[in-house]
């Protein structure tokens, strides 16, 4: 298959390892897996300093996406594949946690800044633009502890794995992120952010 012309690629942002599975910073990942599961494609493939896969979504071809490296080194893996299969960035979703956003929140935006996520901000600078589409999670913001010391502008928060009210909130956030995927390869983000983000 020749998946250098009309593919679309969704990449889901994360770290790499057992000890942060299932933390809130890699609901990226979890969608990206949910995808890959729902359309049977295997994203265990290395390259690109990423793991990968691809496959096809009704009559559309798609590329899953992990960068297998911390979350603030994501943008090198992203920037690898899109010029490998020569890819614009018009046909490429990011999916990322968002603590701007209530817990099982999601949206979808056509562009825009990285709004402080460490790793959204390397792939636009990776890019060298911010002009394509991404999908926020929303993981909820961290709480205001009374030792300064402690807060570290939310890392231990989105490092930490979420309560068992909010994993309920997260599991239907990550199914309805993956619908709100496969809308966006069917039918483009316009029609997608029209869907989803008004729920």
């Amino acid at each position: 298959m020749d998946i250098s012309n009309g593919v679309k690629m969704v990449v889901g942002l994360g770290n790499p390892g057992r000890e942060y599975a299932d933390t809130r910073h890699n609901i990226g990942f979890r969608v990206v897996d949910s995808l890959a599961q729902k359309l049977k494609i295997d994203v265990k493939k290395r390259k690109f300093a990423a793991r990968f896969g691809w496959g096809e979504s009704g009559d559309k071809k798609l590329i899953l996406l992990k960068p297998w490296q911390f979350m603030n080194q994501s943008g090198s893996a992203v920037a690898k594949a899109m010029a490998f299969y020569k890819l614009s960035v018009g046909v490429l979703l990011v999916v990322s946690d968002d603590m701007a956003l209530a817990v099982g929140a999601i949206r979808l935006r056509a562009k825009g800044s990285a709004g402080g996520h460490k790793g959204l901000a390397d792939v636009i600078e990776k890019l060298g633009t911010d002009q394509f589409g991404r999908l926020r999670v929303g993981i909820g913001p961290a709480p205001i502890r009374r030792e300064p010391k402690l807060n570290r502008c939310g890392m231990d928060y989105v490092l930490s794995r979420p309560s068992e009210k909010e994993r309920l909130l997260l599991d239907k956030a990550a199914e309805r992120a993956q619908e709100a995927v496969l809308c966006w390869v069917e039918h483009g983000i316009e029609t997608a952010m029209n869907e989803f983000n008004s729920a």
